[in-house]
């Protein structure tokens, strides 16, 4: 992702400043930075945020797999500087959401929503970030709380598909770069709303223009649907 980056940032015309191992301190290489991206992990990311307050530079963070306690410390970096927190940066998947918020509050409760999402073999986290960000929008539109309808897997008796629900379901294997899928299900009609990921150039690409766009805003934390004005 790291290289993918860099070739973005430079295909778009802007300097690229360097980039941070793990194990490395992010805070010098911030101070001569107008935006510092993140694609690292939830550990890295502590260090990340405390670069950019240190530094007085917005951030743009798409490392998922994060815990209730790493919003709780983007939510504190807000205050200072411009924060954009997503668990994708692809702008198809900016307009999916969209989509399926949209779908979600117009179709009946009488349609189930089920979530898939396909990555490589050595993804650590599921559901992905992303699925859970279209679960989150299925949830807005449907005016429900995900952590309380989401169900993430079945195995054995389940019994019946409980009704207002959002189910999950994570595939792994080769080297998917990210496919995911959002099903309402009804009696005897489907509608099925997906996203193809071919490459991960799509998700540095729309990183640099999240970046682009969040340099000079105020201090706060920010969304991808923002970016295209959704």
């Amino acid at each position: 992702m790291g290289q993918a980056l860099r070739e973005a940032v430079e295909a778009a015309g802007h300097v690229y400043a360097g980039g941070v191992d793990k194990g490395g301190d992010p805070k010098e290489l911030a101070q001569a930075c107008d935006v510092l991206v993140d694609f690292s992990s939830p550990t890295g990311l502590e260090f990340s945020l405390d670069a950019a307050i240190h530094a007085g530079i917005p951030i743009l963070i798409g490392t998922t797999g994060l815990e209730e306690r790493h919003h709780w410390l983007i939510d504190a970096a807000a205050v200072s500087v411009p924060v954009l927190q997503t668990g994708n940066t692809s702008l198809g998947v900016t307009l999916l959401a969209h989509l399926v918020r949209q779908a979600a509050a117009r179709l009946g409760d009488d349609w189930d929503i089920e979530i898939v999402e396909t990555h490589h073999r050595l993804k650590v986290d599921a559901p992905s970030g992303t699925a859970l960000l279209l679960g989150e929008a299925a949830a807005r539109g449907r005016g429900i709380d995900l952590e309380e309808q989401a169900v993430r897997g079945r195995d054995g008796i389940t019994g019946a598909r409980e009704a207002g629900t959002i189910g999950f379901a994570s595939l792994r294997g080769g080297s998917v770069s990210g496919d995911h899928s959002v099903h309402f299900l009804a009696d005897n009609e489907r509608l099925t709303l997906s996203h193809l990921a071919e490459n991960r150039g799509i998700f540095a690409k729309g990183a640099v223009r999240a970046a682009e766009w969040l340099i000079g805003r105020e201090a706060g934390r920010y969304g991808m649907a923002e970016v295209l004005d959704l």
